[in-house]
């Protein structure tokens, strides 16, 4: 005697928003009639938050403070006890997408490493204490709608041991070059690439490659304190080798998918993203250009 359960939501894509009707259908095969106690349907948002290892001795007086937070927590009964006929059974089901307690808002889906934000529909055949039930889990995604928002203006920036944070005596050795460019804008858009240019004016020693990453700056923490760590995204090399003078180098960078979200700030947590402009050069010296940047959804 087999039991096959599928849950299947009404868009292939599995992408909605706050407000709307999560619809789908619940179908059950059985090779015979099957006894059960039930069939349950739960759909749950949550956002887990976790503490890095290297912050968990100075927060151990608040560790309990950082709990899941419960953004979705329905269950529909779709079927009573009784028994299921041999064949495919179908159920329908709706769900409104509305977060009815604190903080009132649903926040888009998001995959990162101290910060989850997860929405997940969870279907159970219930049985008795003999015969195992039987669970199904799909997982849907909520994004902004997106809205018409005007990006910031261009950031122009120079790179030279004069704009680096040291002493004067450690500018003496630093190798002398000169690094110029521009981000279209830092109030980026999360369906648009991030775009702009980086030219090399001069230099005293030949550069290796020149990398641009993106980091997401993770926090978590309560009243009494909170932890902040930064994660390595992406890393895309737009040079390699020498790079001649005067010439523009492009920057081109697309935000993965699920990785990223529009820049979070909240009372308990906050998911922010930076670019970090890398520039390598022969004899191992790097240098490294920070740029704060906001994530938009919009048109």
């Amino acid at each position: 005697m087999s039991v096959n359960l599928d849950v299947q939501l009404s868009r292939t894509n599995k992408i909605y928003h706050e407000e709307e009707a999560l619809r789908g259908i619940v179908t059950v095969n059985c090779s015979t009639e099957t006894k059960h106690d039930g069939i349950f349907l739960t759909m749950e948002g949550v956002v887990n938050l976790q503490l890095s290892n290297k912050n968990v001795g100075i927060f151990e007086a608040f560790y309990n403070s950082v709990k899941p937070i419960q953004l979705l927590n329905l269950q529909l009964e779709l079927a009573p006890a009784g028994k299921l006929p041999a064949g495919r059974t179908d159920f329908s089901f709706e769900f409104p997408l509305v977060c009815r307690k604190e903080p009132r808002i649903l926040y888009e889906t998001y995959h990162g490493v101290f910060v989850n934000i997860n929405y997940m529909l969870r279907c159970e055949i219930r049985r008795s204490f003999l015969a195992k039930s039987v669970q199904k889990q799909q997982e849907f995604m909520i994004q902004y709608k997106p809205k018409e928002k005007p990006l910031g203006n261009e950031v122009h920036f120079t790179i030279s041991p004069e704009t680096l944070q040291k002493s004067a005596k450690e500018r003496i050795s630093i190798p002398r070059f000169l690094i110029t460019g521009r981000l279209d804008t830092t109030e980026c858009c999360l369906t648009k690439p991030l775009m702009g240019h980086v030219t090399l004016q001069h230099t005293e020693v030949p550069i290796r490659s020149i990398d641009i990453q993106l980091v997401r700056v993770e926090t978590c923490g309560c009243a009494e304190g909170y932890s902040r760590d930064a994660t390595e995204i992406q890393n895309i090399q737009i040079a390699e080798g020498n790079v001649c003078p005067k010439l523009q180098i492009p920057i081109y960078m697309i935000f993965p998918r699920l990785f990223t979200c529009p820049t979070l700030l909240t009372k308990n947590f906050k998911v922010e993203f930076e670019l970090n402009l890398v520039i390598l050069f022969q004899d191992d010296y790097l240098v490294t250009e920070n740029f704060e940047i906001i994530l938009n959804r919009c048109n």
